[in-house]
């Protein structure tokens, strides 16, 4: 038990030296090629800061554990939008750009929408199944969103590029930036192994079911490196990169994530999964619609507050039930 919580300190300690490695990389390449910070985010930080996820569920879809699969995906939400949000909320007021409220976050509400649909679809019988077809789709969804995301930001970068071309760039080399960028990923991928690992090993030392594991200490440890990456830029003031990684991580969970688990073997969806994904669907939906009030395109502390609120409210759901 003793050497289980070292590795989890040894793990979050990795974590918090690959967030820091990995968002001083992916800014430095973002300067150096014009590339906008937003686009970064919902993209390229979002997977490498998503590695975790998907090293899970390929493993656990090639043994079987379905339920590891989903409710570490579903967890993983709820962890980004009420945890990290509530979380970065109190360190500092978050700014919402225009893109996120008017684009990214009502895609996330419609990608947990479309997850719902193939659950419920005519025919379809409880244990509900996503099966590799729809696993397909589900991946051809996300592709839309990955190319859609980089044709908003094309002009941009062709301005930028034409603007400053003749100009000298200051700052990392791009080689280094590069290896900043992937020694990050590298130190994130063990951290989490290490914080998940051991907190698995942990939780089934006192009983706990594997769609518990899955929702909270796989869904929290697996989001760890948002939660440090986001923390991390914030405190930088690099919010665009903040909110980007967050929103482009909720949607590759619900996308890439089923998907490419479904893929492999179909996904299982037990009456307590469908709740979770209904709850998110709610939740997503509350968080899109802090931005239209109160101080509009700003998550303030209050708000914060009551995202963190939310999420105690959902780890004493699935406790209690």
């Amino acid at each position: 038990m003793f050497f289980n919580f070292l590795l989890i300190v040894i793990g979050f300690v990795l974590l918090v030296i690959g967030s820091d490695l990995l968002v001083k990389g992916a800014s430095n390449i973002a300067t150096k090629f014009h590339i906008p910070d937003i686009l970064i985010g919902l993209t390229i930080v979002a997977i490498g800061t998503s590695a975790p996820e998907l090293i899970v569920t390929i493993q656990s879809a090639f043994t079987g554990n379905t339920g590891l699969i989903v409710g570490n995906a579903i967890g993983s939400n709820f962890c980004n939008l009420l945890l990290i949000l509530g979380i970065m909320a109190l360190i500092r007021p978050v700014s919402i750009d225009s893109e996120t409220k008017k684009i990214h976050l009502p895609f996330a509400i419609f990608s947990t929408f479309i997850v719902l649909f193939m659950c419920f679809r005519i025919g379809n019988q409880i244990p509900l199944l996503i099966t590799r077809v729809e696993g397909i789709l589900l991946l051809i969804f996300f592709l839309f969103y990955l190319f859609y995301l980089i044709s908003l930001e094309i002009k941009d970068i062709v301005k930028a590029y034409r603007e400053n071309k003749e100009k000298k760039q200051k700052g990392k080399s791009t080689l280094l930036s590069v290896f900043f960028f992937v020694l990050g990923i590298v130190l994130l991928k063990y951290g989490s192994d290490f914080v998940v690992d051991s907190a698995v090993d942990i939780a089934q030392l006192c009983g706990l079911s594997e769609a518990v594991i899955g929702s909270t200490i796989v869904a929290i440890g697996t989001a760890s490196p948002e939660l440090v990456t986001s923390i991390v830029a914030i405190i930088k003031k690099d919010t665009d990169l903040a909110i980007g990684n967050l929103v482009g991580s909720c949607v590759l969970n619900l996308l890439l994530i089923f998907g490419l688990g479904a893929v492999i073997t179909p996904l299982e969806f037990t009456v307590a999964f469908i709740g979770n994904l209904i709850l998110l669907l709610l939740v997503t939906s509350y968080v899109w619609g802090l931005s239209f009030i109160g101080k509009k395109n700003t998550l303030t502390r209050f708000k914060g507050v009551s995202l963190l609120l939310l999420f105690g409210v959902y780890l004493f759901m699935l406790f209690k039930f």
